[in-house]
Order: C-alpha cells, then structure tokens, then sequence
C-alpha cells in the first residue's frame, strides 16, 4: 500500500506527494480544458504511467536475465475524445530499442519483453475501451 497526497491549489493546479519518499509534483489542466498547461494534467499522468510501467517492468526483467536495456525510448502519444464526456480514447505507444541493446537480444527475449510491455500492471487497469497499440522498433 503507498499513500498519495493530493493538494488542490487552486487555479487548476495541484501538488502531490509521494508518501514514502516525500517527492511531489504539480499539475496542471490542459490548455483545451480551461488551464494553462503549465505541467502535466491528470490524464497526461495516466499516459506517463503507461510508458513507465512497460518499461519498468521490462527493467525487472532484464535484471533477472543480465540483460541491459539502458537507452530504451518510450513515446506515448495521448488522444482524447473529441465528443463528452472527456476520457482518454488512445495511447498509441512507440518503444524504440536501440541496435545495441536489440543486437544483444534473441527472438525469444524480444517476444518476452514484449508480452511483459503488453501485460504491465497500468496496461492491465486501463479501461478496455482505451485503444494501446504498442509497436516496438527494434534497432532503431
């Protein structure tokens, strides 16, 4: 269990903080829904989520294998949708493994890696009417 403690400033803007380490940040609502876009919005978060928790749990992955995956690119591109209620439509995700980690890997670890990006705790919780395409680019 972890605690998060969200602050409403006011303005649009919060700040929260990670109860175990006391790190916090801040949000913002978008420029499209009445805020400045001064830093990330709450779905923005989800997106981030997204790409982290792929890659993050490739991370473990690696680690028990001796596998390196340092440099791997994640791109989450967030689209909303265009009629109400506003709610997440699409996060097309783009992993870009560079040739020096994908030449050190088979077909059998790569198809590992991507069933673990495909099946990561956020992707898992993700309402099953928000559309993930995952596309990895090995060597790129």
């Amino acid at each position: 269990m972890v605690d998060i403690y969200v602050h409403y400033e006011g303005g649009l803007h919060c700040t929260a903080k990670h109860g175990p380490s006391d790190s916090t940040f801040a949000t913002d609502a978008p420029v499209d829904n009445h805020g400045r876009g001064e830093s990330f919005s709450p779905t923005d978060l989800v997106a981030t989520a997204l790409g982290t928790c792929m890659v993050t749990t490739m991370g473990i992955a690696a680690l028990k294998e001796n596998w390196v995956l340092d440099g791997i690119g994640v791109h989450v591109k967030k689209e909303m949708t265009k009629e109400l209620p506003r709610k997440i439509a699409r996060l097309p995700t783009v992993m870009s493994v560079p040739n020096a980690i994908a030449s050190d890997l088979d077909a059998a670890a790569r198809a590992k890696l991507e069933n673990i990006a495909h099946n990561c705790p956020v992707r898992l919780s993700l309402h099953p009417t928000i559309e993930v395409p995952i596309t990895f680019r090995w060597g790129s």
